[in-house]
C-alpha cells in the first residue's frame, strides 16, 4: 500500500459548506475511490489558515491518476470549485507533501 498525503486549501468563509458537502459525498464516488483502490481517505482542516491536509493509502499510482479521467470526479470538481482553490479543469490546487518519517 502507497501512503499519500497532499494539502489544498478552502475559501475564506467556505469552511463550514465544505465539510457539508463531504459529510454528503455521492454514493457513485465513493465506489469509484474505492474501486480505484483508495483505502483510509481522510481530509482535516487548519482552522487558522484554511488549508486542508489530505492523506489516502492507494493500491497504485496509476489507479490514482485514473480517477481524474472518470466523468463523475470531474463533475465533482466542479461542484467544489466555487468553495476551494481549483486549476482551470476545476480540479483542485493541491500540493503532494514527502513522506519523512513513517512508524508501522
Amino acid at each position: 500500500m502507497l501512503r499519500k498525503a497532499f494539502i489544498m486549501s478552502v475559501n475564506l468563509g467556505q469552511e463550514a459548506e465544505y465539510h457539508r458537502r463531504h459529510q454528503q459525498i455521492w454514493p457513485e464516488l465513493s465506489a469509484l475511490l474505492s474501486e480505484h483502490g483508495v483505502h483510509n481517505y481522510s481530509i482535516f482542516l487548519h482552522p487558522a489558515t484554511r488549508q486542508l491536509f489530505a492523506y489516502a493509502e492507494i493500491e497504485s499510482e496509476e489507479q490514482w491518476q485514473a480517477i481524474a479521467n472518470a466523468p463523475i470526479c470531474q463533475k465533482w470538481w466542479r461542484y467544489m470549485a466555487d468553495i476551494m482553490a481549483h486549476n482551470p479543469d476545476s480540479s483542485p490546487q493541491s500540493t503532494p507533501l514527502q513522506e519523512v518519517f513513517h512508524l508501522a
